[in-house]
């Protein structure tokens, strides 16, 4: 069966509630057989519900003009609190269970730890501001979506400016920039009012919850279990400390082989006067050297990389009406992951499919695994996905032929350069919640102070809507995911230290992956590293050694020839 045949069916609700209710009540009095049958039962209900609301998100964000599928985003906007209302009452007779400690044994403790999460993180009380929320974020994406960007007298949407924005010339780089700006200038109030609304209503849910604010909740929402807020602000310090000079030298060296004075903010996505490593072919044609690198890298990944082919379980063109950017997510009743992206034509191409299938590897690997342990609490999923893309490095010359190191280059030093963005948003986040009352200005003038000091943006030449501290607006994670984007930076450390084994022993490289994909999510973030053998990025020491390692790496190589 390929994916165009899953088939959907809507949630009925009344019909779930009555099969569980006599679960929930029956619990307690059960023998621990009776209750390890009954949890099991209750996720194949789970995985039904999941598998649906995952098939309309996915069928939503192909085409979000499609009319049937934007009514049952709706319905699932609405009624995901309300099933969420249904498994907190039953955790709370789990967490009641004489049998709690064999339950833990048999289930794993990890399970147990999230569970004491979810049952904090939520109470009937907040189910309205859930759906709320929910709306808003779906009227968030289906803003952002719109093939609107009015550039050279043709209409594009954001992944189809792309490769505008990296284009030789710097004028239409200037133009493309100024059009991007103007699409979202556009809708500037629209926006402001939608994330007024999420970090007010976020604000009340904590308070509800018992909290000061949101910052503590959104922690516990992403299951944070064994770092805390005072280990991310050190290491975002150790981020700022270290990556910086880094930055400064990249952006020296970009200077030079620009042959720019002074680089504007227009010029952030062009790297090379010979232009950016390009893919070569086009999408059937990267899909093609995708397979055979898949065939290549390992027995296990021609087998799925093949699966995903034959059940069309990628849709990788940009669209219009087509949501923006990348993800992979997973449909637990057809056991099969399912990889969205926009292609663009740029090296993005290869970094996204490289990415995605990293992820949809890892939930694979994982798939029979229960619900709470397919995948890792994000820091931890983002290793698979962002250590794929230095583990395809041997197979890059299919992609990018004579621009291979080209494209080695600007990935690795790009990627290290990411975690000083990934931390300003974070940083931008925890002022946002900590002071949930401040206009949007203010906070504009918050994001705008940050990129001075963490990416050193002096000024937005002719760019008002940006100079008023306007770029976050794009940023979709902010919005739908908030505390989502310091997981990227925290998994590009780890990936970065498989990239130095693979330049040493790939196979080790490998197995480390494999054995990290293997282990799901049944383990949080510090103990899934210490089961593979890598470190902790909060460990300063040896994050000095991965950034000390990637400059001399850089410093080795000659740019000037690209």
């Amino acid at each position: 069966m390929q994916f165009k045949d899953f088939k959907y069916q809507r949630i009925n609700i009344p019909k779930i509630k009555e099969q569980v209710a006599p679960m929930i009540e029956s619990f307690l009095s059960s023998s621990l057989g009776e209750q390890i049958t009954i949890m099991k039962n209750m996720n194949q209900i789970m995985d039904q519900i999941s598998s649906m609301f995952t098939l309309v998100n996915i069928r939503n964000s192909l085409n979000v003009k499609d009319n049937f599928y934007q009514q049952e985003q709706a319905f699932c906007d609405h009624n995901a609190p309300l099933i969420k209302e249904l498994q907190h009452q039953f955790l709370e007779k789990i967490s009641q269970s004489k049998y709690y400690d064999q339950l833990a044994s048999y289930f794993g403790l990890f399970l147990f730890q999230k569970n004491h999460l979810e049952l904090k993180t939520f109470h009937p009380q907040i189910i309205p501001l859930l759906q709320e929320e929910n709306a808003l974020v779906t009227e968030y994406e289906n803003l952002i979506s719109q093939p609107n960007v009015n550039f050279q007298n043709k209409m594009y949407n954001l992944s189809q400016m792309g490769p505008f924005l990296e284009a030789q010339q710097r004028e239409t780089r200037k133009e493309a920039q100024l059009a991007v700006s103007h699409f979202f200038a556009k809708n500037e109030s629209d926006y402001d009012h939608i994330y007024d609304q999420l970090v007010n209503i976020r604000h009340k849910m904590a308070n509800l919850l018992g909290y000061d604010n949101f910052v503590q909740l959104g922690y516990d929402l992403l299951g944070r279990t064994d770092y805390s807020q005072q280990q991310v602000k050190t290491y975002r310090e150790n981020i700022l400390k270290h990556v910086l000079p880094f930055y400064q030298m990249t952006q020296q060296k970009k200077s030079n082989r620009l042959k720019i004075n002074k680089l504007e903010s227009y010029d952030k996505k062009i790297h090379f006067l010979s232009g950016n490593p390009t893919p070569e072919g086009d999408t059937k044609t990267k899909i093609s050297n995708a397979q055979q690198m898949y065939h290549q890298m390992s027995p296990a990944t021609k087998v799925f990389f093949d699966f995903l082919l034959d059940k069309q379980l990628l849709d990788l063109e940009s669209k219009p009406n087509k949501t923006g950017g990348g993800y992979c997510t997973y449909l637990p009743l057809f056991q099969a992951p399912f990889i969205f992206a926009n292609f663009n034509g740029t090296s993005h191409d290869i970094d996204v499919l490289t990415h995605e299938f990293g992820h949809a590897f890892q939930v694979y690997q994982s798939r029979h695994f229960i619900p709470e342990y397919r995948f890792p609490t994000l820091e931890a999923a983002e290793i698979s996905s962002m250590g794929m893309e230095f583990l395809a490095w041997p197979w890059m010359k299919n992609f990018f032929g004579s621009e291979e190191a080209k494209y080695k280059f600007l990935h690795l030093s790009e990627g290290l350069n990411f975690l000083l963005y990934g931390a300003l948003v974070d940083y931008f986040q925890e002022e946002i919640y900590q002071n949930p009352h401040i206009t949007p200005q203010e906070r504009k003038k918050i994001w705008r102070d940050l990129e001075k000091k963490y990416l050193l943006i002096n000024e937005y030449e002719s760019d008002l809507f940006l100079e008023k501290g306007n770029f976050w607006l794009r940023q979709s994670h902010i919005f739908s995911s908030p505390f989502y984007y310091i997981d990227y930076t925290l998994a590009q450390v780890c990936a970065f230290e498989l990239w130095s084994l693979s330049q040493k022993d790939y196979q080790q490289a490998w197995e480390t992956y494999l054995k990290l994909c293997q282990i799901g999510g049944s383990q949080s973030f510090l103990k899934l590293l210490e089961k593979t053998g890598l470190k902790s990025p909060f460990d300063e020491k040896h994050f000095k050694t991965i950034v000390d390692s990637i400059t001399n790496y850089i410093q080795k190589i000659d740019d000037s020839k690209f």
